[in-house]
């Protein structure tokens, strides 16, 4: 999840986006083909940005010089037709999906070890508690099937929620498509494994962010029932 989440992965994905509208650009005729096979080998050097963000105070203006630098006069096509946010949005989505898909590997592990102690010891004997106190005796086994049905809702929530938050924006300033046209949009989302927004404005708009985390809050407060029932 470091990995993810780290700068140097927003980087790397930032070019993934660049290189993608490229080729979407070439696709439709405007980007010459000779250009785009120079573009796909678009390098970015983190001390280049640095130099240059002391400079502009611009991530994006930086990042695209320093990816220009890398690059001869076929530059000019890196961010044609962008908006900042087209790249840093889409980029974030494919955090966003990444990092579902790392939850949801360790959310299945976790089902599938519940299933299997649940029937383990669904004979197994414990005290059920109600209002805080002794009450009727349960099995231990139950008690792991509540979870195990708590944490597979939980799972169709992240899965739910990766398919909202895996989505790509490139329409430009204030998402109005003045200066990109939908194609381009489509086409880096299919190259990105990404779903177009339905309707963008200058961002992807926030509740799929907030969903996200609610999601997540959800998960953690599911494991921390477990683990202050078990202590």
């Amino acid at each position: 999840m470091d990995a993810i989440w780290s700068e140097n992965n927003a980087y790397d994905l930032w070019l993934q986006v660049e290189i993608a509208a490229s080729q979407a650009w070439t696709d439709e005729g405007v980007v010459p083909e000779e250009d785009m096979a120079k573009i796909r080998n678009a390098t970015f050097d983190r001390a280049t940005y640095d130099r240059i963000f002391d400079e502009t105070k611009h991530d994006l203006v930086s990042f695209t010089r320093a990816v220009g630098e890398s690059l001869g006069a076929e530059g000019r096509w890196i961010h044609h037709g962008l908006t900042s946010n087209d790249v840093k949005d889409t980029a974030l989505s494919m955090q966003l999906a990444q990092s579902c898909d790392l939850l949801d590997r360790g959310v299945v592990e976790l089902l599938n070890a519940l299933r299997v102690r649940a029937i383990e010891f669904k004979n197994t004997p414990c005290i059920g508690r109600s209002h805080g106190i002794h009450a009727e005796p349960m099995s231990f086994g139950m008690k792991l099937a509540l979870w195990f049905a708590e944490m597979k809702r939980n799972r169709d929530r992240l899965t739910s929620a990766r398919k909202r938050v895996a989505v790509g924006m490139l329409s430009g300033p204030v998402g109005t498509f003045a200066s990109v046209p939908p194609v381009i949009e489509e086409s880096v989302c299919r190259q990105l494994d990404l779903s177009p927004a339905e309707v963008s404005n200058q961002v992807i708009q926030r509740d799929r962010h907030a969903e996200y985390v609610q999601v997540l809050a959800l998960i953690a407060a599911t494991l921390e029932k477990m683990a202050t029932e078990i202590r």
